[in-house]
C-alpha cells in the first residue's frame, strides 16, 4: 500500500515543481542566465530533488533550460536576434502553409479552428495564472491545426521546429490585452479566409499576424533591456 502512494505521488510532485519552475522563467521572476541548482529549487518550492531533478529534465527538452558543462543547469537565454529569426522563418511557413489550408481545409478544420479561437476569446483577457496557461496552449493548437489542415507531412515536421514550444509561450506571454485582442481578430480574419477558399487573402492577414507578433516581442525585449541598462 505504501509502495503505490509513494508511486502515485510523484507524477503529481513533478508537475507541481514543472509548473513552478517554468511559471517562474515565464514572470521573469527565475532570470535568463540565471543557474539553478536542485538544492536551492527544493527548499525554494517545498518539494523534494527527484521531483525537482524531473521537472528540470522535462524543461531543458522544452528549451526553458540549459544544461551546460558538468551538472550547470542555467535559465535559457533568449536572444533577440533567436527571436526575430524564428518569427521570419515562420512567417514564411505559415503563410505557405494557410495557403494550403485555404485550398484543403475541410468543414470540420474549419469548425475546429472557430472552436480554438472562440475558446481563446472566452479566455480573454486572461483572468488568472490557470487562463493564461488556457490560452497560451489553444494559440499554439490554432497554429498547428493549420499545419495539419495544409495536408502536407513533411511542412508537419517543418512546423514542428518552428512552432517551439519555449519560443511560442516565452513570446506569447508577453502579449497585453490590446495585443492579444488584435491577435483573435487576426485568427478570426484567417478562418474566414480559409472558408472562403481564398489563398491570398489568408496568407496576408497570416503574415500580418506574425508581423506585429514579432514586433510586439521586439518592442518588449528593448524595454527590458533599457531597464536592465539603468
Amino acid at each position: 500500500m505504501s509502495m503505490q502512494s509513494s508511486g502515485s505521488s510523484r507524477p503529481n510532485a513533478t508537475e507541481q515543481a514543472y509548473q513552478a519552475i517554468r511559471k517562474n522563467i515565464l514572470t521573469g521572476k527565475l532570470e535568463e542566465g540565471e543557474r539553478l541548482t536542485e538544492t536551492r529549487l527544493s527548499d525554494d518550492l517545498g518539494l523534494s530533488r527527484t521531483p525537482i531533478r524531473e521537472a528540470i529534465g522535462r524543461l531543458v527538452l522544452e528549451g526553458f533550460i540549459e544544461r551546460q558543462s558538468g551538472y550547470t543547469t542555467r535559465v535559457a537565454h533568449f536572444p533577440e536576434d533567436e527571436a526575430e529569426q524564428i518569427y521570419e522563418i515562420r512567417r514564411l511557413m505559415e503563410c505557405y502553409s494557410v495557403q494550403r489550408a485555404a485550398r484543403l481545409a475541410t468543414e470540420e478544420d474549419i469548425a475546429e479552428l472557430r472552436r480554438i479561437n472562440a475558446a481563446m476569446k472566452a479566455d480573454t483577457p486572461p483572468r488568472d495564472e490557470a487562463a493564461n496557461q488556457r490560452l497560451t496552449e489553444a494559440n499554439e493548437a490554432f497554429h498547428r491545426a493549420i499545419v495539419a489542415a495544409a495536408r502536407s507531412p513533411r511542412l508537419t515536421a517543418l512546423m514542428t521546429t518552428a512552432l517551439d514550444v519555449s519560443m511560442v509561450v516565452r513570446t506569447y506571454s508577453m502579449y497585453s490585452e490590446k495585443d492579444l485582442m488584435r491577435s483573435l481578430n487576426h485568427h478570426a480574419e484567417i478562418i474566414d479566409a480559409i472558408e472562403a477558399r481564398a489563398p491570398k487573402w489568408a496568407a496576408s492577414v497570416m503574415s500580418a499576424h506574425l508581423l506585429a507578433g514579432a514586433s510586439r516581442v521586439a518592442a518588449r525585449m528593448q524595454h527590458s533591456k533599457s531597464v536592465a541598462d539603468q
